[in-house]
């Protein structure tokens, strides 16, 4: 009778099932960037100082060139005119480039960047990739065979068809929106961003000296090897991280429908405003970075700084510090402020750096201005990761693909505004693109305490009707 009385036995509660955890496991998606990074690090200055050497070669232009150890101290009076024709052709085969790039990626980035929410993130990592490669072909083509420079451009085609670096950038920040909750993002995009400035600074210094050492050659075979790593990495050695995925045709308007409905749907319209604004932020602030990031090699190379291929490699990683400064600077600030705070403070280090550098007549004030700086990237991290909050999980391609679309925009304005406004102003101030563009960014810092200073308005309006009692009443 005991024995029947006797309760059961309390039985152990059933163990809590652990969070969902989006793709706990999947492979860092930071060395495919840092990948693609390294190979487009290393192919810009490149790129520019051969456009140098050979339009001048071609102009008779016999003065100290980008390979000449000694700077341009020692030409004549009367080759500045011909080295600053020099300059302007450079200038405008770079417009010429950029703006080739641009079209195609314009179609190619908005189809793919949708059709990787359905089918992936895989192929849209893959298939840029192998563009770049193509494009460092193309470049090794040229070069061993000496051809017209024209080709330059038909490898930037052939890349943008395939997404070019721009959808690599997208689909990277949509794989990271993927696998990480929105409190975290910040930091994640950030980390992202980190690999930027890692892969770039080491291009920038090897780039230089290999330059330096070995010619155009050996350098660019180097592109092509990143390129393809970051290619198979993808294909191989990287997980999915759409969890539903399903079969989508590629060639259809619907991808780009999708991404015209991030900004019309009538839905939650507070939300698609701030995405508008935040893009617009986006915009002009990366329009300054391209822009001012375009010339800073062909101010470096001309008169009164002349410098050499390894001090523009030391100059091109300084200014890529930047974004492992910008990592750790934000990581310190989100301890005591907002994110929005951290993004002002970071447009106040660019502002404050594009003006000493507009400035700059000598080595080490040019340094002191890339030292400034130091925290100007705080701001792209902070808005990719409000970007992301404003749309679903199943909009991230979209969304990724439409900030790639800016991104792409920006290098046409930055190209042409800043390319054309260089050789405009050569007569008196070189500087003046970087005073122009410290003065644009005045407008993001604007919206983005704008829109922060709205938000908490009205949370503040807000307040006292939730909190009203009986009493009060």
């Amino acid at each position: 009778a005991a024995a029947m009385a006797a309760p059961p036995p309390p039985q152990p509660p059933a163990a809590a099932p652990p969070p969902a955890r989006r793709c706990p496991s999947l492979p860092a998606v930071e060395p495919l960037l840092f990948l693609a990074t390294l190979s487009l690090g290393l192919q810009g200055p490149l790129a520019t100082q051969y456009l140098w050497d050979r339009l001048g070669a071609e102009r008779g232009y016999n003065g100290p060139n980008a390979s000449s150890p000694a700077g341009c101290g020692n030409g004549s009076a009367a080759d500045e005119p011909l080295r600053q024709e020099v300059e302007a052709l450079v200038s405008h085969w770079n417009l010429c480039i950029n703006l080739g790039g641009f079209f195609v990626g314009l179609f190619s980035v908005t189809l793919f960047g949708p059709w990787s929410d359905s089918v992936g993130r895989r192929p849209a990592l893959v298939l840029p990739a192998v563009g770049m490669a193509v494009q460092a072909a193309v470049y090794l083509l040229v070069m061993y065979l000496q051809l017209h420079v024209a080709y330059f451009l038909l490898g930037r085609l052939l890349s943008g068809l395939l997404g070019d670096y721009n959808l690599i950038l997208a689909s990277c920040f949509a794989y990271v929106a993927d696998t990480s909750d929105k409190r975290a993002r910040t930091f994640r995009v950030a980390i992202l961003e980190a690999c930027l400035g890692v892969a770039g600074m080491l291009a920038s210094i090897g780039g230089g000296q290999w330059r330096k050492a070995q010619g155009y050659v050996n350098p660019f075979w180097l592109v092509l090897a990143a390129s393809l790593a970051a290619a198979l990495y993808a294909a191989f050695c990287l997980r999915e991280s759409v969890k539903q995925q399903k079969p989508a045709k590629l060639l259809t308007l619907s991808h780009y429908k999708a991404v015209y409905r991030l900004y019309t749907a009538p839905e939650c319209l507070s939300s698609r405003r701030k995405l508008a604004l935040y893009s617009l932020a986006f915009f002009l602030l990366v329009t300054v970075h391209f822009g001012t990031k375009d010339l800073f090699v062909l101010y470096e190379l001309g008169s009164p700084l002349c410098w050499a291929p390894d001090l523009i490699g030391y100059g091109s990683a300084a200014s890529y510090l930047a974004y492992l400064g910008s990592l750790g600077g934000l990581r310190l600030l989100q301890l005591c402020l907002e994110d929005t705070w951290v993004a002002e403070i970071g447009l106040i280090s660019n502002i404050s750096g594009l003006v000493v550098i507009s400035l700059a007549t000598t080595t080490p004030l040019m340094f002191t201005g890339y030292g400034i700086l130091f925290l100007s990237m705080a701001a792209t991290p902070v808005i990719r990761a409000k970007l992301s909050r404003l749309v679903s999980e199943t909009e991230q391609g979209a969304l990724f693909a439409s900030v790639a679309c800016v991104e792409g925009l920006c290098s046409l304005v930055a190209t042409g505004v800043f390319n054309s406004l260089y050789p405009a102003t050569l007569h008196f101030m070189r500087g003046f693109p970087f005073l122009f563009g410290a003065i644009i960014l005045l407008i993001p810092a604007a919206i983005i305490g704008w829109i922060e200073i709205w938000d908490s308005n009205q949370d503040y309006s807000d307040f006292p009707e939730a909190s009203l009692s009986p009493a009060d009443g």
